[in-house]
Parts: structure tokens; C-alpha cells; sequence
């Protein structure tokens, strides 16, 4: 992210909308042909407070408002987000790259965006160009509710089991949507994860078999997944 003209151009003015698309966040401004888009990848988040109040983390960007005053402040933990504004959010690096919405693709694109890819299919889900919206925990929660294990290769899944998969993406998304809403309230930095079946659940118990969480930890990711209930696919290690 770079500082330059973002004074310039945001002071005085006002955010007539934000709208999420995959996992970026638009911020369209009334009377202006620009956009102030945001993609917080993987600690960016935005922490709402009155003036002065504490820190909820590192801040890179605080953003100031008249009535009422509040600050809306960017914070990074990894300094990985980026902050962009352009009359074209489709200039925005890899926006344009992303597939539909998860939450919007129908069965039928999602059955028929699924058969370009061959790999595990952990990996596919959590490539935006399949679907936008999905990362690597609720890629976890997503198969567990599927009963798929992470390292299934897709090709060897059955009719059954994608139309499982694509139910399974609607509704635990759209359940931890509500979640995280009556979790969070107005305190929008936080980041709850207490819901979930099985990332991060290493371990544990699995809530629905009893078995054993298994952890794997795999090109710099970490994968929770339950031998019991999501069998098959190739074991990567405990």
C-alpha cells in the first residue's frame, strides 16, 4: 500500500456503500468515480471505535469520521493487505482473477467449474478463480460438513458426493455468516472461530463422531479434518 493521494482524495468525503466480493471489500464513494478496495489477505481487519479508544492491533491506516466521530482504523498483524484506490477495481491485482461468488455461484456453475481442476480438493476450494470467498479454515469446515476427506483428488468424486460438497459450501457459509454476526456485535476487528467443528481442533474430539481431530501441517497451512467421518483420500502425515 502506498499513502499517496489517499488524503487528497478521501478528505471530505462519503461512503455511500461497502460491498464484499470474494474476499475483497469495496468502498464506493457518493459524488466520486473511484473506489477505495481493500484486500486484507490474511490479518488485515477493520476495528470501528470511538476516538481514543485502545488499540485492538498494529494500525497502518486510520480513517476519520465527523458525525458521528469515530475512527475506523486498518490494522495488520502481518502487514500483508493491501489498500488500493482506483476508478477500476478490475485493475486491482488479482481481482479480475477471481470466480464467481461462493455464496452466488448456482449448482450447476459450480459442477461445471469443478471439472477444470484435477488436484486434492482442500486446494481447489481454495482457489479464488474456482470460487471467490473461501480460505483455508472454512475450506476445513466446508469438507467436514461434506463428510470429504481434504486430500481427495477431485476426480474421484462421485455425482453424490459434489452435490454434497456444493450444499455443504452454501450452508456453512452462510450458518457462519450468522455466527459471526451475533459473536462479533459492533466489535467488527474481532475474528471468532469458537463455532467451529474442526479447525484449529486438533486433537479434539470430532462433535459429530467422536474421533480423534487429525492435524496436518502442509505448504505453510494448517488442515484439521476427522479420520473418522471423512474417510479415504492420501494420508500426509498426524
Amino acid at each position: 500500500m502506498t499513502a499517496r493521494g489517499f488524503a487528497e482524495t478521501l478528505s471530505g468525503a462519503v461512503i455511500e456503500s461497502i460491498e464484499r466480493r470474494g474476499k475483497f471489500l469495496l468502498f464506493s464513494l457518493r459524488g466520486e468515480d473511484v473506489h477505495l478496495v481493500v484486500n486484507p489477505k490474511l490479518t488485515g481487519r477493520f476495528q470501528l471505535c470511538p476516538p481514543g479508544a485502545k488499540k485492538a492491533g498494529p494500525v497502518h491506516v486510520t480513517f476519520l469520521f465527523d458525525q458521528p466521530p469515530e475512527e475506523l482504523r486498518y490494522i495488520d498483524q502481518k502487514r500483508m493487505g493491501q489498500l488500493y484506490l482506483t476508478q477500476t477495481p478490475q485493475d486491482v491485482p488479482t481481482f479480475s482473477d477471481m470466480g464467481p461468488d461462493a455464496l452466488e455461484v448456482t449448482r450447476e456453475e459450480f459442477k461445471q467449474r469443478l471439472q477444470s481442476y484435477r488436484g486434492e480438493i482442500k486446494g481447489i476450494l481454495t482457489r479464488g478463480a474456482l470460487v471467490s470467498g473461501i480460505g483455508n479454515a472454512y475450506a476445513d469446515e466446508i469438507l467436514w460438513n461434506a463428510r470429504l476427506h481434504p486430500y481427495r483428488k477431485r476426480t474421484s468424486l462421485s455425482l453424490d458426493e459434489t452435490e454434497a460438497l456444493f450444499h455443504a459450501l452454501r450452508t456453512t457459509l452462510v450458518e457462519s455468516t450468522e455466527q459471526v454476526r451475533i459473536a462479533m456485535k459492533e466489535d467488527i476487528h474481532l475474528k471468532p472461530r469458537e463455532f467451529f467443528a474442526v479447525h484449529m481442533r486438533g486433537g479434539q474430539a470430532c462433535p459429530r463422531c467422536g474421533t480423534t481431530i487429525s492435524l496436518v501441517g502442509a505448504n505453510q497451512r494448517i488442515t484439521n479434518f476427522c479420520r473418522g467421518c471423512q474417510p479415504g483420500g492420501l494420508i500426509r502425515g498426524m
